[in-house]
C-alpha cells in the first residue's frame, strides 16, 4: 500500500510532497530533480524493492522536489540552494535533527552543498554517480542529439533517453522509466532543473564536509566518470570509496543497498558511541527520563487525530530543550523521552527549561477529567549506562525511570547523586526521602528539583 503522502513547508512557502516508511535510522534518499514522482516510483518494482530493504531497518524519508512530482509545480527561477530548501523542509516538518542522505546521481551536488552548509543535520553521505564539478554527473550517449527533442517531442525525448541509459536488455523496465520521467516533470520543468545544477561547482564546499561519506562508484558501467569518484574521495576528509559491481546506471539493486546499509549503520553506531561518551567502555552520564501524566486517558479524552497533535507539539518542546542543553536524544517512547547529558547541571536545566516552556504553552488546556491538560513527569539519575546499538541501558536507565514514575505531573525529581553534583550551583530542593525502586536492590533518596 503507498505510504501516506504528506506536505512540507519550506522556509519559501513551497510545499513538498513526502513520505515515511520503516521505523530506524532516519535515511533520506534524494532522486536527482527531473527524476522524481513518490507516487509512482512506489509502483515501479525495481524502487518498490529498494524501499522495502532499507525500510527493515531504517526510517525512510522520500519526498518530490519542487517542480517534480506531488510537490509544488510550475515554479521559475530554480537554483540549487532552492532544493537545499527543500530538503530541510521535510527535515524540520518531520522534526528529525540529524539524517543520513543516500543520494543519486544529479542530486550529490544538492547534499554535498547543504551537507556543507548544515553540517548538524547530516550524519552521513552516500554518493551514487556523483560529480561535484560543472556538467552532468553521467555520460548520456547520444546526448548531443537527444537535447533538441526535449522542447519539440517531449514523449519521444524520454522515450529514446530511457533507452539510452538503460538500454533494451529489459524492455519493459526500460519503458517504465520513460514513464518515470513523464510523471516526474514536463520538458520545460526538466530543461530548468538541468539548467541550475549543470553548471554547478560544488568542489570549493568538499572540504567542509564534515561528516563521513561513501562513494559507490560502478567500475564497469559506461556512465560514470572514475575521476569524479576519485575527486571526492581524494577531497572530502571523511570519504572512502567502495566499488559495486553491474553497470546498471540506477542505485537500486541489492549490492547497493546493502553496501549502503553496512557503512550508515556503522556511521550511526560510531556516532551514539560518541554522543553518549563511551568511546572505550562505560562512561559516567546523567541521565533524564520524561512521561506524560494519564497518557492513555490523554488520547481518550481527545481522540487519535487531536492527541496526536497534541504529542507532535510535546515532542516538538521537549527536542527544543534538548538541543539548547546540549542533551543527546536516545528514544522517544510516545509518551515520553530517554535523554543522556555529559553535565548534571545542563540536565537540570533542561529539566527546569522543559517544565516551563510546557507550563507556558498549556497544552491540552482544560479537558474533562483532566483539568491541568497533558503535564510531563521529569527523574533524572546519573551513573555508567550501558550504550548498545543506539540504546542506553542498565541500573542507572532503570533508576531514572523509576523516579520519573514517582512524581506527579509537572514535576522533577532526582536522585540523590545528581542533587550532590550540582550541589553549591543554584538549585533548590525538597527531600522526598529514601525511597524503594522496583528491579533495583538499594532504596534511593530522592529530591524534588524546584523550578
Amino acid at each position: 500500500m503507498l505510504p501516506r503522502i504528506q506536505y512540507a513547508q519550506t522556509e519559501d512557502s513551497v510545499s513538498i510532497a513526502f513520505w515515511t516508511v520503516g521505523d530506524g535510522i532516519p535515511v533520506v534518499v534524494l532522486y536527482p530533480p527531473g527524476f522524481s514522482n513518490i507516487q509512482y516510483e512506489w509502483e515501479m518494482p525495481e524502487a518498490r524493492a529498494f524501499f522495502d530493504e532499507l525500510a527493515a531497518w531504517a526510517t525512510v524519508i522520500r519526498f518530490d522536489h519542487r517542480n517534480n512530482g506531488l510537490s509544488e509545480r510550475g515554479l521559475a527561477n530554480i537554483t540549487p540552494e532552492d532544493f537545499g530548501r527543500d530538503l530541510l523542509g521535510v527535515l524540520d516538518r518531520l522534526d528529525v535533527p540529524r539524517a543520513h542522505l543516500f543520494v543519486v546521481t544529479e542530486s550529490g551536488k544538492i547534499a554535498l552543498q547543504f551537507a556543507a552548509r548544515h553540517p548538524d543535520r547530516v550524519a552521513s553521505l552516500t554518493l551514487f554517480g556523483a560529480n561535484p564539478s560543472k556538467g552532468p554527473s553521467g555520460r548520456v550517449p547520444g546526448w548531443k542529439s537527444l537535447a533538441p527533442l526535449m522542447r519539440t517531442d517531449w514523449p519521444l525525448f524520454t522515450d529514446l533517453l530511457s533507452t539510452a541509459v538503460n538500454g533494451l536488455a529489459d524492455g519493459a523496465q526500460t519503458a517504465r522509466v520513460a514513464r518515470f520521467l513523464r510523471e516526474s516533470v514536463t520538458a520545460q520543468e526538466f530543461e530548468t532543473a538541468h539548467a541550475a545544477l549543470s553548471p554547478l561547482d560544488v568542489s570549493g564546499s568538499l572540504k567542509d564536509v564534515t561528516c563521513p561519506v561513501l562513494v559507490l562508484h560502478r567500475l564497469d558501467s559506461p556512465f560514470f566518470p572514475i575521476d569524479h569518484a576519485r575527486q571526492l574521495v581524494a577531497t572530502i576528509p571523511d570519504a572512502r570509496l567502495s566499488v559495486v559491481p553491474g553497470t546498471a546506471p540506477f542505485a537500486w539493486d541489492r549490492p547497493v543497498s546493502e553496501t549502503s546499509k553496512g557503512f550508515i549503520l556503522e556511521t550511526a553506531a560510531a556516532e551514539n558511541r560518541a554522543r553518549f561518551g563511551l568511546r572505550s567502555g562505560n562512561a559516567f552520564r546523567t541521565i533524564l527520563f520524561t512521561d506524560i501524566e494519564r497518557h492513555g486517558e490523554l488520547l481518550r479524552v481527545l481522540g487519535d487525530h487531536a492527541g496526536r497533535q497534541l504529542l507532535r507539539e510535546h515532542e516538538r518542546i521537549t527536542r527544543e530543550a534538548l538541543r539548547e542543553h546540549g542533551g543527546s536524544e536516545v528514544k522517544s517512547m510516545g509518551d515520553g523521552f530517554l535523554a543522556s547529558f555529559g553535565s548534571a547541571r545542563r540536565a537540570l536545566d533542561c529539566a527546569i527549561a522543559l517544565q516551563r516552556a510546557l507550563h507556558e504553552e498549556a497544552l491540552g488546556g482544560e479537558m474533562e477529567g483532566l483539568p491541568h491538560g497533558l503535564r510531563v513527569r521529569v527523574g533524572i539519575n546519573a551513573g555508567e549506562p550501558i550504550a548498545e546499538d543506539d540504546d542506553l541501558f542498565g541500573a542507572a536507565v532503570i533508576a531514572a525511570a523509576r523516579i520519573a514514575a514517582m512524581a506527579d505531573g509537572g514535576e522533577i525529581l532526582v536522585a540523590n547523586v545528581v542533587r550532590e553534583l550540582v550541589a553549591g550551583k543554584g538549585f533548590l530542593f525538597n527531600d522526598r526521602g529514601e525511597q524503594p525502586l522496583r528491579g533495583l536492590e538499594d532504596p534511593v533518596r530522592v529530591w524534588e528539583l524546584r523550578w
